[in-house]
């Protein structure tokens, strides 16, 4: 096998693995934090792994994945998201499904863009660009989330409560804060480990 197919078998080993553990977070309770009608979630840090280490595509590929799983748990199993699922389906599925893969491309491109303007600059052991393009993946996905949320729900009650005031605002401070520490933390700890096992 040549290098250049190796290579190529590696990143989609990579993506597969990534892929199963969204997949694994996405249906267990390791993937979600759940309070009330607010959803903490960490596949975030999946998807930054695969967004730096990969690149845009793989960062799209993992954002869908984790978007049709949330969309997958507006049939019964959340019910914040059934709630928004009994009321317009479409918008549900643009909310859960298009916001994550906006977030998975664009942490992609902001870790291939980052990484030629600050190059090999660092902080302690970590790379800047991966650290900005790992906290910038919670920061997209609470901000493309709520934000398409508050455009289609803004004047209607979900599980009676009034979209900006009680779900919009607590999830801007408290799951946006949870979301960056935690992939923060993981997903620049991985990323190193991935591309020096994987000399990427």
């Amino acid at each position: 096998m040549s290098k250049t197919n190796s290579s190529k078998v590696l990143r989609m080993t990579i993506l597969a693995v990534l892929i199963a553990l969204e997949l694994l977070m996405a249906f267990t309770p390791i993937g979600y934090l759940r309070l009330g009608a607010l959803s903490i979630s960490f596949l975030c840090i999946p998807i930054a792994i695969g967004a730096i280490v990969l690149g845009p595509t793989a960062g799209l590929t993992l954002g869908i994945v984790f978007g049709l799983t949330s969309f997958a748990q507006c049939f019964g199993m959340d019910p914040f998201g059934t709630a928004m699922m009994s009321i317009n389906p479409f918008f549900t599925f643009v909310i859960c499904v298009v916001s994550r893969a906006l977030m998975g491309w664009l942490t992609g491109v902001i870790a291939v863009s980052l990484s030629k303007v600050l190059k090999d600059k660092k902080a302690g052991k970590f790379y800047l660009n991966d650290i900005i393009a790992v906290i910038m993946c919670p920061v997209m996905n609470t901000a493309f989330f709520l934000g398409f949320l508050a455009l289609f729900f803004w004047n209607i009650k979900v599980m009676n409560l009034d979209i900006i005031p009680m779900v919009v605002l607590p999830a801007l401070s408290i799951n946006c804060v949870i979301e960056i520490a935690a992939c923060a933390v993981v997903g620049s700890a991985v990323s190193i480990a991935v591309k020096k096992i994987a000399k990427i």
